[in-house]
């Protein structure tokens, strides 16, 4: 299995380092990986039964929702770290700074890296090690690209991205996103061709806890 992609070309004439340039644009399916799916795939690789492991899962959301409350940052091993982010109104004076002017709340996910040595070199005499550091869980995914007969009329079959741009694509983290309805692909291509954004940033406010 792989990361299905389509071509897209970006007809936004706004930015003319990217117009009429071709970016690949992921594709993903309708059908969610639900707990359930989850639950029989890891009863294939551990010994726990799958009754056990469902119920494990089903009791996750509750424990990150009682250590998010407490503000507490999340890590769980080969997923990442996961935190309390929020924007607020900005006022004039540190008096009026309080929790009412924090006008809506999000997760924040933060994937955990791999270091992977790619090499070695020579760096003022000594050898030295290259490296690239990758996202954990996306570092064994490969690509395929869809075709037209494959993707079908009006991208029935699956749903095609709305937010990538030009440099890769440009993931939201946060609240506020707009549920789990069918996306149509975007004629707009590359550069910030679609509706990428989640909503977070209400009332002009600023963005906080971005960082570990």
């Amino acid at each position: 299995m792989s990361q299905k992609y389509i071509k897209s070309k970006n007809n936004n004439s706004h930015n003319a380092k990217t117009y009429g340039k071709y970016y690949a644009k992921p594709v993903y399916d309708e059908k969610f990986v639900e707990t359930d799916e989850i639950a029989d795939f890891i009863q294939t690789q551990a010994t726990l039964k799958r009754s056990d492991i469902k119920a494990a899962l089903d009791e996750l959301g509750a424990a990150m929702k009682h250590f998010l409350g407490m503000g507490q940052k999340i890590r769980l091993a080969g997923i990442g770290i996961f935190k309390v982010g929020f924007s607020s109104i900005g006022v004039s004076k540190a008096e009026d700074c309080t929790a009412s002017t924090i006008t809506s709340r999000r997760i924040l996910f933060q994937p955990e890296t791999e270091r992977i040595v790619t090499g070695s070199g020579e760096k003022n005499g000594k050898v030295v090690q290259k490296y690239v550091n990758t996202k954990t869980l996306v570092k064994d995914v490969t690509f395929e690209e869809l075709h037209e007969n494959q993707y079908g009329a009006g991208g029935n079959n699956s749903n095609a991205s709305s937010g990538s741009n030009g440099s890769g694509s440009n993931t939201s983290t946060g609240g506020n996103s707009g549920g789990t309805g069918t996306v149509t692909p975007s004629t707009g291509g590359g550069d910030n061709g679609g509706n990428g954004g989640s909503g977070d940033n209400n009332g002009g406010g600023n963005n906080t806890g971005d960082n570990n």
